[in-house]
Order: C-alpha cells, then sequence, then structure tokens
C-alpha cells in the first residue's frame, strides 16, 4: 500500500502575527506542497479563540484549489451541528465540480465549545447533532431519492441536491478521543481522520478507533479500507536534531499556550512548562517529531506497528512552531527524505540499482576503457592511412 502525505491545518496562527498575513502564509504552504507532490491537504473550521482563523475551510479550499495543480483539499473539518445538511452536501458537490474530482469533504462535531456556545450549542449535543447531520449528507451525496427528515435542529422536506457529484470523492470523520468518529465511518463506509490518536497517552487509541470502526461497519453491512484511515501528529525536522530543536523556538511555545490556556480542549492538552520540557513531551512521548527525517521515519513505522494493520495516510499536523522558510524546508526535507520510505519502495529500488552497478562496475569499466582505446586508435590508423 502507497502511503499518502499531506498536512491537516487547523491552522495554527500566532495571535500576535498579523492575520492577513497569516492566511496568505497558509495559501502559500499550500502551493509549496503541491510543488513538492504531496497527495492532500485539510483546512479546520473555527469561530473563536483568536488563532484558528479559518471561519469557512470549504472558501479556504476553493481558492487553494485555483492555486495548484495536483493536491486534494479537504475540509478538516466542518463542523456538522453549525450548517444545515442540504447546504453542506450542495457546497461540497460544487466543489467537487469546479476542482473535478480534487475536493474532499472530512466532518466532525466542532472542536472548539466556544463556538457551539456563541450559537446556542451545548457540548452534550454536538455529537449526537453531528451523527443525525452526516446521515442526511450522507443520504443526499449518494441517494437520488429526495429525501424528508426533522430534527430539533434541521428539517429537510423532499431535498436532493440540483447536481449529481462530479467524483466519488472522498468523505471522511473526525476521531480525537471519542468514539463517535469511528461509529460515523464504519456506519457509512467512510474514511476515518485520527486527529488526536498520538496525544492520548496510556491508551491505544488507535487500535480502539479503527476496532470501532470494523464494527459499525460490519453492524451496518459495510466496510472500511485502511487505505482510508488517515493519522496526524506535529512534525518538525531539519538537517540534524539540534538545528529543528533551534527552529521551535520561534514560535512553539505560542501552540502550547493555545492549547494549554486559551482552547477548551481537554482531548488535545500538550503538556510541559519550559521550551525544553515541551520539546522532550513531543519527542519523549511519542506524540510527535522535532528532529530529523529518520526520526520521523521511525515515529511513522512506529504508529504502522501501533495501528496493527497499517493506514493509508500520515498528515503532518500545520503550525507556526518555526519560521516560513525553516517550515518550508522541513516539508522539502519530508518529501526528499521521508515519503520515499512508505511510497512503493523507492529508495529500496535506487539502493538495488547502485549495488548492480557496482557489482558491474570493474569489467564494464575496463570494457568501456577498451572500447574508447580502440576507438582511438581506429581514428589515429584512419588518418595515417590518408596520409
Amino acid at each position: 500500500m502507497r502511503m499518502r502525505f499531506g498536512i491537516f491545518m487547523a491552522p495554527f496562527n500566532d495571535h500576535h502575527h498579523n492575520p492577513n498575513s497569516a492566511l496568505h502564509r497558509d495559501l502559500k504552504l499550500v502551493e509549496h506542497l503541491d510543488y513538492l507532490d504531496f497527495d492532500e491537504v485539510w483546512v479546520g473550521e473555527h469561530h473563536s479563540c483568536g488563532t484558528e482563523i479559518v471561519a469557512d475551510p470549504m472558501i479556504f479550499c476553493a481558492t487553494a484549489l485555483e492555486r495548484t495543480k495536483r493536491i486534494k483539499l479537504g475540509t478538516g473539518v466542518l463542523s456538522v451541528p453549525y450548517h444545515n445538511p442540504l447546504w453542506t452536501a450542495d457546497r461540497a458537490i460544487l466543489l467537487d465540480h469546479l476542482s473535478r474530482g480534487r475536493f474532499m469533504l472530512g466532518v466532525g462535531p466542532g472542536a472548539l465549545p466556544t463556538d457551539a456556545h456563541m450559537i446556542g450549542i451545548h457540548p452534550s449535543e454536538q455529537r449526537r447533532m453531528l451523527e443525525e447531520g452526516f446521515d442526511a449528507i450522507v443520504h443526499l451525496l449518494t441517494n437520488d431519492e429526495p429525501l424528508t427528515m426533522q430534527t430539533d435542529w434541521f428539517n429537510l422536506v423532499n431535498a436532493k441536491t440540483q447536481l449529481p457529484r462530479y467524483s466519488d470523492f472522498d468523505l471522511a470523520v473526525a476521531a480525537i478521543a471519542s468514539p463517535s468518529g469511528p461509529r460515523l465511518a464504519g456506519k457509512h463506509g467512510a474514511g476515518l481522520l485520527s486527529i488526536g490518536a498520538t496525544m492520548q497517552i496510556g491508551a491505544d487509541m488507535l487500535a480502539l478507533h479503527w476496532d470501532v470502526a470494523e464494527q459499525m461497519a460490519a453492524e451496518n453491512s459495510r466496510t472500511v479500507d485502511r487505505s482510508d484511515w488517515r493519522l496526524v501528529g506535529p512534525v518538525h525536522i531539519a538537517e540534524s536534531k539540534e538545528q529543528a530543536m533551534r527552529d521551535v523556538e520561534y514560535g512553539i511555545q505560542h501552540w502550547f499556550d493555545y492549547l494549554q490556556t486559551t482552547a477548551a480542549a481537554p482531548q488535545f492538552c500538550p503538556e510541559g512548562e519550559t521550551l525544553q520540557e515541551r520539546i522532550n513531551w513531543v519527542n519523549e512521548t511519542g506524540v510527535g517529531v522535532i528532529g530529523t527525517a529518520d526520526d520521523m521515519v521511525r515515529q511513522i513505522e512506529s504508529l504502522w506497528k501501533q495501528s496493527n494493520g497499517g493506514f493509508g495516510a500520515y498528515l503532518a499536523m500545520a503550525h507556526d512552531w518555526a519560521t516560513p522558510t525553516a517550515t518550508e524546508r522541513s516539508f522539502e526535507l519530508i518529501a526528499q527524505r521521508v515519503m520515499p520510505h512508505f511510497q512503493n519502495n523507492t529508495f529500496a529500488r535506487l539502493a538495488d540499482a547502485v549495488s548492480r552497478a557496482q557489482a558491474e562496475r570493474d569489467h564494464l569499466n575496463q570494457e568501456q576503457a577498451d572500447a574508447l582505446a580502440a576507438w582511438t586508435e581506429k581514428h589515429a590508423a584512419e588518418h595515417a592511412a590518408k596520409d
């Protein structure tokens, strides 16, 4: 199975920086990833807390799709309880057509309770609303029959989208700490975005996520495919571990401060107070990688083993830990030195080509030298005869 690579872009932008510049820098990063041949980008939806500043991932995706050639763009995630399911399905189909198959729809309950609070939704209701809304969205995207469905937060009357889907685009459900995401993914045979699996220290969240998805798929006569399972983790790499640690001094403190003191997300709360404690937490817990390409390869291999069967994509969590230049270099190193390890055995094929050439080098080198000498002699003999 060829592993895909991409990013999960919340995005985490330092609220001390110009937000307009940050948004355009995020777009530039997507263009850079497209150039580097990454596979996909998932963009979040948030409305509060001052750091995750994309309010509409569909608008962001539409803008980024116009600036790229082949990379896929998806909502990572669209908060289903905040939107009427018919309009969600309609807009997803529109983006599918406009991109000619490069759009993906990822959904979730809404990560920030401050978002839900502002529109009168209690956290205890969000996962129930996600399930109801996603049931409707899947029907509208996959069924030609009109849908009549009423809940306490939406009312669909003989509802049907105007356009069919352009492609069989990816549907994925976010999984962080609760089983709600894996339950829905299994129920509908959708993909799974394991956003917080590596954050849950002391619990085998990877196995839990997939076990629940498979169980629900079996109960609903569906199938789930590990190639549609995406794992997310924070990463920054450089030519050396020391350089990577120096790089993240630029902005990692803000990321930790935001998640520890501003965002009300107990399922996604990093640990550590000093800079070194925070760097150590990332590396020593297995949450992510601040180091080299080899460190990242080992991290992905470890996650593969923990998953007990593999997964389809690794998504680096986008952040402002390092300067834009160092961040771009990190992704260049991932493309050059990490991705080939997991894509069609590229490095092994190249190593085989080197060893085959080396095994034949001595006698082929002599044959080449003899051939050159023979032609030199032939040329000299021809001209001597003319004289």
